[in-house]
């Protein structure tokens, strides 16, 4: 564990009183012995020091006094989100019986450039197509190049083969594709892949991914690359844009990035809110979990994705227009797909 540094004849007495009578319900509960595991298992394990430049050392003491300060267990839980919120990420969070921490400062400050509302009630109206977690229809019937669009509003929803081929065949008289992810804040990874296979022909090399090789902040594997490699399935072979805002996250920020090296994809809209480390799951000795970033994806260039992946076209909602029902953003990706040859 590490030890403490210049805290003084104040801090000792401090400590007395918290090992002496600060406890959680339970044994090995002391609340400075967990504080020690989960400062020390982010030490070694958290995957973003270096690339945040988060001096975490110093740290240490800054957060150890805000404990002996604590009076209750929610003091303590806070002390312990404190600590995490440095890390500066979606992914980091402290799970209690009565409360979760997080960190959510990654969208607050960005425009939302998303209406559920207005999607659902003029766009797919009541008479749009399910298939599985994805919504979908054909967005301007009346002109010659007609528009497909879907809605896929998370990717801890599960879907098919079958459910990607009937959807496509519907949409097979229209001229491009709108996938709209906005507002998918993640989920199954796996799901993001499969879905990106069915708009390529070819294997291509999308990013790679590193993993801990030892204590140090900074001692990571070789990177691994990662792929897309159709099988025999359906596939979409016309121009697509990939709508997205701030609030597509995980999962569905590595997919816009898996998108953006298609040829015949264009990501469309506000830049995505990161989320580029793998998460990993670990246990405080008082029963608490807590999650964190473990392993880094990167894009194609070998470039991280963490704090978000920037449109090629971007675009932002005009809320004048979306006080009558119109979503600049979709009729921008729909005119985009109209010019397209």
């Amino acid at each position: 564990m590490k030890r403490i540094k210049g805290t003084g004849v104040a801090l000792m007495v401090a400590a007395l009183w918290l090992t002496a009578c600060h406890k959680l319900e339970g044994e090995y509960n002391d609340a400075r012995y967990n504080y020690d595991v989960l400062w020390r298992t982010l030490d070694e394990r958290y995957c973003f020091f270096t690339y945040k430049d988060i001096d975490w050392d110093s740290l240490y003491d800054v957060h150890l006094r805000q404990l002996y300060r604590a009076r209750t267990s929610d003091d303590v839980f806070k002390t312990y989100c404190d600590l995490m919120a440095n890390l500066r990420d979606g992914h980091v969070n402290l799970y209690a019986a009565g409360d979760v921490g997080r960190y959510w400062k990654w969208y607050t400050d960005y425009p939302r450039n998303f209406s559920e509302e207005v999607v659902e009630r003029y766009y797919l109206g009541d008479d749009y197509r399910i298939a599985s977690s994805f919504s979908y229809t054909v967005l301007r019937p009346e002109d010659d190049r007609k528009i497909g669009y879907v809605r896929y509003g998370s990717f801890s929803g599960g879907f098919g083969e079958g459910n990607l081929a009937s959807m496509f065949k519907y949409l097979e008289p229209c001229h491009g594709l709108i996938l709209d992810v906005r507002d998918n804040g993640g989920g199954n990874l796996d799901y993001a892949e499969f879905l990106a296979e069915h708009f390529t022909d070819g294997k291509v090399l999308y990013g790679y991914i590193c993993h801990k090789t030892g204590r140090g902040h900074d001692d990571f594997s070789t990177p691994q690359p990662r792929y897309l490699e159709p099988g025999d399935i359906s596939r979409w072979r016309k121009p697509v844009v990939v709508l997205t805002n701030r609030h597509c996250y995980s999962a569905t920020n590595t997919f816009a990035s898996m998108m953006q090296v298609l040829p015949d994809v264009t990501v469309m809209g506000d830049s995505t809110g990161g989320g580029g480390g793998l998460p990993f799951n670990s246990e405080l000795p008082c029963g608490w979990t807590f999650r964190f970033s473990a392993a880094p994806m990167l894009n194609a260039a070998g470039e991280q994705i963490e704090n978000g992946v920037a449109p090629d076209v971007f675009c932002q909602m005009d809320t004048v227009a979306l006080r009558q029902g119109i979503d600049s953003m979709i009729e921008a990706a729909a005119d985009y797909l109209q010019g397209m040859e």
